[in-house]
């Protein structure tokens, strides 16, 4: 089941859970209401038995997918990629994550630009707005395994901070007042 808090702000390792002490957790109430953020509990093992995804995947028009894994023996160009994943940034459209192994973060700014850390672990499906400034990165165990949706033809054009005057960054700002 996924976890998210709010990061202290702390130069340690971005891979360290980066809790504060005492934690302020952030349940998935919370999440939804102060990023838009919507999670889904899915069996990586018999998804397509299951069936949520594909409900899913027809509710939301996700017409396209493919798997990526992130290990240093996997991912070409590791230490850059892992370092433009950690930069911040939004996408003009949602960013779907189903984690079929392993482990990760996804950091995304609440609507006071305050920092909340998402572990995400195998079974969790993460579908961040369109808009929303996030970023990724490994915990210290140094692998995931996810599979990215997308509607219509796959779009991975991150548009770094500041972004304020983008469409998507507006459009989503809006939804968050009208939540």
């Amino acid at each position: 089941m996924v976890r998210a808090w709010y990061m202290d702000s702390s130069a340690d390792d971005q891979r360290l859970p980066h809790c504060h002490d005492p934690p302020q957790p952030v349940s998935l109430e919370q999440l939804a209401e102060l990023s838009g953020v919507l999670y889904f509990k899915i069996d990586a093992d018999r998804y397509e038995e299951e069936g949520k995804l594909s409900n899913l995947r027809k509710e939301r028009n996700y017409s396209f997918s493919d798997t990526i894994t992130i290990t240093p023996e996997r991912l070409p160009n590791y230490e850059q990629k892992i370092k433009s994943f950690f930069e911040e940034h939004l996408h003009s459209d949602e960013e779907i994550r189903f984690i079929l192994d392993g482990s990760g973060y996804f950091d995304v700014r609440d609507k006071n630009d305050k920092w909340i850390r998402i572990e995400c672990v195998k079974g969790d499906l993460l579908i961040l707005p369109a808009g929303i400034y996030h970023r990724f990165t490994l915990d210290t165990k140094n692998y995931i395994q996810a599979m990215r949706l997308f509607v219509g033809e796959p779009v991975w054009t991150p548009i770094n901070r500041p972004a304020d005057q983008h469409p998507a960054r507006t459009s989503y700002l809006t939804s968050l007042q009208k939540a």
